[in-house]
């Protein structure tokens, strides 16, 4: 097998690490993090890695990998380092806009500003917490703001009383990774007079960070007094949480999200009650949410938060409660398509000028920075983060800051603000794609490893157009039926299958 057919997946192994607490691999090695450099890679950084292991000799990475406490076997932390400064040495090809350049680390004052402003607020950075458990009383928040979060959406707050169930959490699971996250958690536990002390408390400790409390009303007067006294508490702004799935009382939650009537009502309610921003909070369990948003808007909401967790099920025994289930959201990583589906959707309103001063917060399986990203590119002034949070904790801040600031830099912005909508002109109707074109899949046998994947799936799933050499184990791409969907390159476990350059189709043959 070829050298370069072997070289690692330095993702996929990253991905391996339990990312553990006071990780053992980095007490046992000397001269540098290993934990800090794998949670880099792990978390989009994976060019910046190497600054946290420069300073390591072979002994030291295999003293790290031998403390490693894996339950399978140990991350291949001398190799894994090794590739990481392999990888930050070759520079990363044009137009892979994506990848941060590594290089000596700027002074503060050269570096690209990660503020900006959203509902006249300045912002120290765009990444928030989310309402939701990461963020249910002071300390959290607090802890939260010191390792370096812009703002807090805190966790609803209402007057119902407020009875969880156990276990309240599902997951669906690829190995030890969670791919999407179910839960049946409704608002703050707290008495509603106590939350609104905390926010005070927060804001008066922190004045620069962004404090925002998140409430739910049951009628009209709820609604007001809970929006004024999160104004008297020195709060930012409020969202209005017109979109919680699992509320145990009708007329809640998603129950208004999807009844543009009642969110005009209660936004104009709210609105008209407080000098503060007003910030609904979109549902995705209905069709188009750009016609609540637009309600909204008219109501005099300043900005739109979108999106809350999606109603789903999950079938797992140890997720029933008394050997009962029920419909409730689904969140994490698997929903960000979804997410950036409705912000599109919104944000393309804009154009229309049905939303044009409108603010966008984005929310829905965002974990690096890379996902924060996309969600800017097509309007979002800031981003909210929840099951990444309750995955991996409040550490994952460092590498969205890291990673976002040197994309800046990479690209010559120097502030945050100029990549807001960025991606929106790009995105046309599908009658308005081009048709008359192709871009044909190109294999790069120096590093297939002869699977073979790529032949079955376009045999049994495509157009028959790959055939394979059982003697040579290689495969090979016959054009005359190859269409250029690309099934072969997603599939292939090696990236071993690129792209060639777009050209004119050819008429293909009968078949």
């Amino acid at each position: 097998m070829k050298a370069t057919a072997r070289k690692m997946n330095i993702r996929e192994e990253a991905g391996r690490c339990l990312l553990c607490v006071d990780a053992p691999c980095s007490k046992a090695c000397p001269t540098g993090d290993p934990a800090r450099a794998i949670r880099a890679i792990r978390f989009g950084n994976e060019t910046l890695a190497g600054r946290w292991v420069a300073s390591c000799s072979n002994a030291d990475l295999m003293a790290a990998e031998q403390a490693c406490i894996h339950y399978d076997r140990p991350i291949r932390i001398s190799e894994l380092c090794r590739a990481v400064e392999q990888e930050a040495s070759s520079s990363p090809s044009q137009g892979d806009a994506l990848s941060p350049v590594p290089g000596d680390l700027k002074s503060q004052e050269e570096e690209p500003s990660l503020a900006i402003e959203f509902c006249g607020i300045r912002c120290e950075n765009p990444f928030f917490l989310a309402s939701s458990a990461v963020c249910t009383n002071y300390e959290m928040v607090a802890r939260a703001f010191d390792m370096g979060w812009g703002g807090v959406f805190y966790k609803t707050i209402c007057k119902q009383e407020i009875r969880e169930v156990s276990p309240r959490f599902d997951a669906v699971k690829n190995g030890s990774a969670i791919e999407g996250f179910r839960n049946m958690e409704q608002l703050s536990e707290n008495p509603y007079q106590t939350d609104f002390d905390i926010l005070r408390r927060l804001k008066r400790d922190y004045p620069s960070k962004v404090v925002i409390a998140s409430i739910m009303g049951q009628f009209e007067e709820e609604w007001i007094e809970l929006a004024q006294m999160a104004e008297e508490a020195g709060c930012d702004a409020v969202e209005l949480n017109f979109s919680c799935p699992q509320m145990r009382l009708a007329g809640m939650g998603s129950d208004v999200g999807q009844n543009l009537e009642l969110v005009v009502f209660y936004t104009t309610y709210v609105k008209r009650a407080v000098s503060i921003p007003v910030i609904p909070k979109m549902t995705p369990n209905i069709t188009h949410m750009q016609e609540p948003a637009i309600g909204a808007y008219f109501a005099g909401a300043d900005a739109i938060s979108a999106i809350n967790t999606i109603k789903s099920v999950t079938m797992s025994e140890q997720a029933e409660v008394s050997q009962k289930k029920t419909i409730s959201g689904y969140s994490g990583k698997a929903v960000k398509p979804i997410a950036l589906r409705f912000i599109l959707e919104m944000a393309s309103q804009r154009i229309l000028n049905k939303l044009h001063t409108v603010h966008f917060s984005g929310i829905g399986g965002i974990e690096t920075w890379r996902d924060a990203l996309e969600f800017m590119q097509l309007g979002c002034r800031n981003v909210q983060v929840c099951t990444a949070v309750m995955q991996y904790g409040y550490r994952i801040i460092d590498d969205m800051l890291l990673g976002l600031q040197t994309y800046l830099r990479q690209r010559g912005i120097k502030r945050l603000e100029d990549i807001v909508g960025e991606e929106l002109p790009n995105f046309v109707r599908p009658s308005e794609l081009d048709r008359d074109t192709i871009v044909y899949p190109k294999i790069d046998l120096s590093r297939c490893i002869g699977c073979g994947r790529c032949h079955l799936s376009c045999m049994d799933g495509g157009h028959q157009a790959i055939v394979f050499d059982t003697v040579t184990r290689q495969p090979r791409i016959v054009g005359a039926k190859c269409v250029g969907c690309h099934l072969c390159r997603l599939v292939c476990p090696t990236s071993a299958i690129g792209l060639s350059k777009r050209v004119t189709k050819r008429s293909q043959p009968s078949r």
